[in-house]
């Protein structure tokens, strides 16, 4: 399989994330000082300095919230492109694998078995699905600190969907008769989900020691696909969705 990655952006915005955290850091101290300046002091505080110790509050939230969103999307192991192509070993060699080139899709398959937009989740928590929602089996405290730290599990489901649209559109240019197909993927080996209703997108782990995972769901695509066709198929068990001129034009109207 070939994997194609925008390392330019992921270095960029790791970097980014690692100025976040210092600064944040920095932040915070230097939030405590001004808080607490009247105790250093003793001095009465001047309307200017009520007025900074009333703002840095929210600043200091905001910049907390923003780098830990960052730091668990650029920086967080396993990264989603290394889970995704260790979860499709085995897959076609004529396969590609795009890693941050067509957002919302972060990642774009393209395989014998279709093309796939794919939705990734870091969380290394347990969920139940129900009725088309992720709900967190952690305790009340758990919740509670995810939700100011607003790195809930999100929309998965809705999220995967408009990853297909936005890579139907691009492929739509170059053959209107391929359908993209949405994944959304958990990439921590620790994750789990409990599948009370069965969800209209499939949902998947990267790592391929659990079930339903990538290379389960992959093998059974291809079972069913080649079935669907028949023996012509069959001749040519790496038989892709797009032909290589089209592959050729995908890349550069998107890349």
């Amino acid at each position: 399989m070939r994997v194609v990655t925008n390392k330019k952006l992921a270095r960029r915005n790791k970097k980014i994330t690692n100025y976040l955290f210092f600064g944040t850091f920095g932040a915070l101290i230097l939030g405590f000082v001004l808080i607490n300046a009247s105790i250093f002091t003793g001095d009465v505080p001047s309307n200017l300095t009520l007025i900074a110790q009333s703002a840095v509050l929210p600043v200091l939230l905001i910049l907390t919230v923003i780098s830990v969103r960052m730091t668990n999307m650029w920086a967080r192991a396993p990264r989603p492109e290394a889970a995704i192509e260790n979860g499709l070993k085995g897959l076609s060699n004529k396969s590609i694998l795009y890693n941050y080139y067509h957002f919302p899709a972060r990642h774009v398959l393209i395989c014998p078995q279709g093309v796939f937009a794919i939705a990734t989740r870091w969380h290394d928590q347990a969920f139940t699905f129900r009725d088309g929602k992720f709900y967190s089996r952690r305790n009340i405290i758990s919740k509670f600190f995810s939700l100011i730290r607003f790195d809930g599990v999100g929309k998965p489901l809705r999220d995967a969907e408009f990853a297909r649209n936005h890579v139907q559109r691009a492929i739509d240019e170059i053959d209107p008769e391929i359908r993209v197909q949405p994944l959304v993927v958990f990439i921590d080996p620790t994750s789990e989900v409990f599948f009370e209703s069965e969800p209209e997108t499939p949902v998947l782990y990267a790592d391929p020691k659990k079930s339903p995972n990538l290379k389960e769901f992959m093998r059974d695509a291809k079972r069913q696909l080649d079935d669907a066709v028949g023996d012509s198929r069959k001749k040519n068990a790496s038989l892709m969705p797009l032909s290589d001129e089209q592959i050729d034009a995908f890349e550069e109207a998107t890349i």
